[in-house]
């Protein structure tokens, strides 16, 4: 059974979406991490260049459908073997450094 919830479609999905983004985007991530701890209570004149590329790069995962798509065939998967096993399993990061 496949049809979602309100939840899920407007919660579950997304932070899956959110999750995976961020590590999809890491070095930009890092790069406005690192900026922001150099430059201190600065960092929204000093970082902005950061701080765009990393927005640039999330919202192009969150607005592409073939992305949401795959999100939505991982949070399937998640439920079906909680469904079968009772166990949640938590997500995998690509980058354990994130």
């Amino acid at each position: 059974n496949s049809k979602l919830r309100h939840v899920e479609k407007d919660v579950l999905i997304p932070q899956i979406m959110r999750d995976r983004a961020k590590e999809l985007c890491s070095d930009k991530v890092q790069a406005f991490t690192k900026c922001c701890q150099e430059t201190g209570l600065l960092m929204v004149v000093k970082c902005q260049q950061e701080n765009t590329a990393l927005k640039d790069c999330l919202v192009g995962y969150y607005s592409d459908p073939s992305f949401y798509e795959e999100c939505k065939a991982e949070y399937l998967k998640q439920r079906e073997e909680y469904r079968a096993t009772g166990i949640k399993k938590k997500r995998q990061k690509l980058n354990p450094n994130v």
